[in-house]
């Protein structure tokens, strides 16, 4: 039979067992994170967010990564985002321009971006300005952090190109202002998947894609290819990382100061990651007997000059949408002039 004492011991023991237990489920958050395709350069900031946010917060926040489209198809996780089926996502922002019409900005054609830093920095930028929160707001999705990429060339798969007007009818895989660049220049732009790439060159579907050097290798179009444009240029896609933003409301002040915390410390690794793509990137060229092929100076001049008419639609385009195209498009320029 208990005493009072030993009553008031064990029903204190209770209670702070209990409080303990609240306390340890309460401070567990797990967060998933929808992916396409394998782990990459692409990917390793969201890698090391995760590294970082969990070193932060002793393991008790934890961000799974999801590859393969195992929770969701590429050109569908900002739907899921809108809805809350996983509380992270990354996506390019040409899958959907009708979605996110602000972040297609940094998709036109020749802004003259130098390397991944100037992306960077152009793109918290951009992230920054209330139209762009106000348009990803309408998705329930809160922009975390960029995927910087390089200006896109094509790897291609039959006859060399020597000059612009050899792109003439050439069916490319190009999205965004990318393809609307090359349709200008007389080519055929489609919207295939990155996933779906290496078939379609190979099978003749098309005749080239446009990717990243990263994305060349990860999605092994260099297999199929015979040719590469080595100084082409012409512009990159944007693809951030979002979170949902009840999610991210949800998380205890710590968690969430976690989280914003380890955003740079991803790019960074970001980055340097990167850099290490070209260490494999040429020397896979010259192993494979790949002609890289590289435009003139004129032949590029005339290339660029397509790329004005371009950026007057989009701003005259985006402005009957209700954006501030002109604004946000100075903005862009702006920063990358410094």
């Amino acid at each position: 039979m208990l005493t009072a004492r030993k009553f008031a011991t064990a029903a204190s023991a209770t209670v702070l067992g209990l409080f303990f237990a609240t306390e340890t489920f309460a401070a567990d958050v797990t967060w998933n994170v929808s992916l396409w395709g394998k782990r990459r350069a692409f990917t390793e900031h969201v890698e090391k967010l995760a590294e970082e946010v969990a070193a932060k917060t002793d393991g008790k926040f934890e961000i799974k990564l999801h590859y393969g489209g195992a929770l969701s198809k590429s050109r569908e996780n900002l739907d899921g985002i809108s809805f809350g089926a996983f509380e992270m996502a990354q996506f390019c922002a040409s899958y959907h321009a009708d979605k996110n019409p602000s972040l297609t900005v940094l998709e036109l054609p020749f802004l003259g971006v130098a390397d991944l830093e100037t992306e960077v920095k152009v793109s918290k930028a951009l992230y920054e300005h209330p139209a762009v929160q106000k348009d990803l707001g309408r998705w329930n999705a809160k922009l975390l952090m960029p995927s910087p990429m390089p200006q896109y060339n094509f790897a291609g798969k039959g006859d060399v190109p020597s000059s612009i007007t050899d792109f003439e009818g050439m069916r490319v895989r190009a999205l965004g202002g990318l393809g609307k660049l090359m349709e200008a220049a007389g080519a055929v732009p489609t919207s295939v998947t990155a996933s779906e790439t290496y078939q379609a060159i190979d099978s003749g579907t098309v005749n080239a894609a446009g990717f990243a050097p990263h994305a060349h290798l990860s999605f092994k179009t260099v297999e199929v290819a015979n040719w590469w444009t080595k100084n082409l240029n012409p512009g990159t896609v944007h693809c951030p990382i979002v979170v949902n933003t009840d999610a991210y409301a949800a998380l205890p002040d710590d968690f969430r100061a976690a989280l914003d915390e380890s955003v740079q410390p991803a790019l960074d690794h970001y980055l340097a990651t990167y850099a290490k793509v070209y260490d494999k990137w040429w020397p896979e060229l010259e192993a494979r007997g790949i002609v890289q092929v590289e435009f003139s100076p004129e032949e590029l001049a005339a290339f660029e000059e397509k790329a004005g008419p371009i950026q007057d639609a989009w701003v005259q385009e985006q402005t009957a949408n209700g954006l501030p195209a002109q604004e946000l498009l100075d903005l862009v320029k702006g920063v990358i002039k410094g």
